[in-house]
């Protein structure tokens, strides 16, 4: 079984990141300083460590995944110049750091490794420029013209679709078509945070507010101002959260948790979900005045199998993709392969699709066949 410790001041993180990772079949400890930390990784082989960039990372030889509240570029870039396998930014995205972690555990290398010695795979650059929406149907060409209709404008979006449809990205392209293009993009996922901490994520804290708020915190409406704040998975978000939500959004103002005072944000909300909102509505989990705040425009993003037409675009721009990460070249694949490829049922569409690709470059010899289609996926 995977060992993994986590390394974080907050309680409340540590908590939920080890009872999500035992969830996921992980052996998991928790500690908040080095010390404690030093002393367990001298009695337990740990493949991993999750610490964040507040905490410092014992010298035992041991990879690490660097956690952090500050979405800045600088910080990424500090945090794998001092060792880190990764870098993920809080409130943590149990996908990413799923995929996060086995990525680690699969290519491990020492977390105090000099800077002159690279790391197996190539990590995709952080940039401000969304990456382009791939494919040539209609229901992917009906949703680039409604970007371009929609972006410049300040109407709120809400995005629907399945999971792994690719809402994220058109919310990306919604704000770098926009007059606020050169102002922040800040995402939350709306699933991944407790209820009792969704109203300190979303709308800051200060000093004391409760146990865990050993300083001031900015929360993403904060962070965003400006600019654009894109709400995934808004369907999960709990009844109490979506009042204050919708305050926000009608007054154009919040309130940090244990403070009285206002604070004015000029904010361009982007929601996305993977519900059907309005039989929420129905069933009491959402409320319709913030279903009708959020709605103003309605972008929905087809399941691939609606648009499987588009399935060899997408696998040659994720054969290229993958190829650059690993510094590899590009591996071919048989027209009989993007056959097959193209007749499966995709339930987690084109994140799934990509990480077939990924499977399918590893596992497969020269070249990607039908049959390494059929053996591995």
């Amino acid at each position: 079984m995977t060992k993994v410790l986590i390394l974080d001041q907050s309680k409340s993180v540590r908590n939920i990141l080890r009872e999500r990772l035992e969830y996921e079949g992980f052996s998991a400890e928790a500690v908040e300083n080095e010390a404690a930390a030093s002393a367990l990784c001298e009695r337990i082989p740990f493949d991993v460590i999750l610490s964040d960039t507040e905490c410092k990372v014992p010298d035992a030889g041991i990879p690490f995944i660097a956690l952090s509240a500050d979405t800045s570029i600088d910080t990424a870039v500090k945090a794998v110049r001092n060792g880190a396998q990764d870098f993920l930014t809080k409130p943590i995205d149990m996908n990413r750091l799923l995929q996060s972690l086995h990525r680690t555990i699969d290519n491990p290398a020492p977390a105090q490794a000099p800077p002159a010695a690279p790391p197996v795979r190539r990590r995709r650059a952080h940039s401000a420029q969304a990456e382009r929406i791939i494919g040539v149907s209609p229901e992917i060409e009906h949703v680039r013209q409604l970007i371009d209709k929609v972006a410049p404008c300040e109407a709120r979006v809400l995005i629907t679709g399945e999971n792994g449809t690719g809402k994220e990205l058109v919310a990306r392209w919604l704000h770098a078509k926009s007059v606020r293009a050169a102002a922040p993009f800040v995402e939350v996922n709306c699933a991944a945070i407790p209820s009792e901490l969704i109203e300190s994520e979303l709308f800051g804290h200060e000093r004391g507010a409760f146990t865990s708020a050993v300083k001031q915190r900015k929360g993403k409406f904060e962070q965003a101002d400006g600019g654009t704040l894109f709400m995934d998975e808004i369907g999960d978000m709990s009844l109490a959260a979506q009042a204050k939500v919708l305050r926000a959004l009608q007054e154009s103002r919040i309130s940090r948790v244990g403070s009285d005072r206002d604070i004015e944000v000029n904010v361009r909300v982007v929601a996305a979900t993977n519900k059907n909102l309005r039989e929420e509505i129905q069933k009491g989990n959402f409320r319709e005045d913030l279903y009708h705040r959020l709605a103003v425009i309605v972008v929905r993003v087809p399941p691939l199998r609606e648009h499987a037409g588009d399935i060899p675009a997408l696998v040659e721009h994720f054969i290229r993709t993958i190829a650059s990460e690993y510094g590899s070249a590009p591996k071919p694949i048989d027209a009989d392969a993007l056959a097959e490829l193209q007749r499966m049922p995709w339930s987690g569409n084109i994140r799934e699709l990509r990480n077939v690709i990924e499977r399918l470059i590893i596992l497969s010899g020269d070249r990607i066949t039908a049959r390494d289609v059929k053996e591995y996926c």
